[in-house]
């Protein structure tokens, strides 16, 4: 699934790479925790297997496919595809309902949306299920802006398992979470992947 070499990346003209790593292989339906402290670099890599950033050496292959090898439409592209991800932020369309952001993906991907079936009013099976499972069906047609910190978190979480993606990356999901919500939510989270025999990268500095 993940296959890096001789990885560097450095901001702008910074004489000191932000990041260095040898090596790292994820094979195709693993769980990984990555763990560091703050300013370790754990955002910065994800950025990277996720295309967002490109190394300054070494490569980063996601499913055979070397990132910084496609011109940017297609790594948006690839990236929709085959990655979902879970943002520290959550990064939920503020005017778009529950039902809505989950669905985002059948909208940008035809891929997913040929797994998970088109998004509509009523909306796709597995999205019905997907939020059903994560607890948010109820909220279907709600404003996001209006939901807790836990609902959000967990719109966030069925928004990137829709359409089966390869790969689900999840950046601090859990950090505005007590400890009872952060073990359940955890335990939803890698059910839904392994159902769907998603590999998850989870990365905390808890």
């Amino acid at each position: 699934m993940i296959r890096i070499r001789d990885l560097e990346f450095r901001y702008g003209g910074q004489e000191r790479p932000v990041l260095q790593l040898n090596e790292l292989s994820i094979a195709k339906g693993e769980r990984v925790f990555l763990r560091g402290p703050s300013g370790s670099g754990k955002t910065t890599l994800l950025g990277l297997i996720s295309g967002v950033l490109r190394p300054t050496r070494g490569t980063v292959q996601i499913l055979g496919q070397d990132l910084s090898a496609l011109r940017p439409s297609a790594r948006d592209r690839f990236r929709g595809d085959h990655l979902g991800y879970i943002f520290q932020v959550f990064n939920l369309i503020p005017y778009l309902s529950v039902g809505e952001n989950i669905e985002l993906p059948l909208r940008l991907s035809s891929l997913r949306a040929s797994r998970a079936g088109k998004a509509g009013q009523e909306g796709s099976a597995s999205a019905r299920r997907l939020a059903a499972a994560l607890g948010v069906e109820e909220l279907w047609g709600r404003e996001v802006s209006r939901l807790s910190v836990g609902q959000q978190q967990r719109v966030a979480a069925a928004r990137a398992l829709l359409g089966a993606p390869e790969l689900l990356v999840a950046d601090e999901p859990t950090s505005a979470l007590d400890s009872d919500h952060r073990e359940r939510f955890i335990e939803l989270l890698f059910s839904e992947a392994k159902k769907q025999g998603t590999t998850v990268l989870f990365v905390s500095h808890d």
